[in-house]
């Protein structure tokens, strides 16, 4: 392999782990705060996923922002 093809592998590499993180830190953070209404105000299933279906949008936005950066060639 040459020096070209391991600069592309390394970039692909670290535009999935960006993507991997936002993904699951998006998620995680919805659902945690979904939780936490829940148990504030004492409706167990709503804010749960209402929080996982946002933290899913979130996640899906930030990736895509992500791979507009990263074929933008900044």
């Amino acid at each position: 392999m040459n020096r070209n093809q391991d600069n592309r592998a390394f970039r692909a590499m670290a535009l999935y782990s960006a993507i991997l993180a936002q993904l699951a830190g998006s998620m995680i953070a919805g659902i945690f705060a979904g939780l936490a209404l829940d148990s504030r105000l004492n409706t167990k299933p709503l804010f749960l996923i209402i929080g996982l279906l946002g933290g899913i949008s979130a996640g899906i936005y930030a990736m895509m922002r992500t791979i507009q950066h990263f074929n933008s060639g900044d």
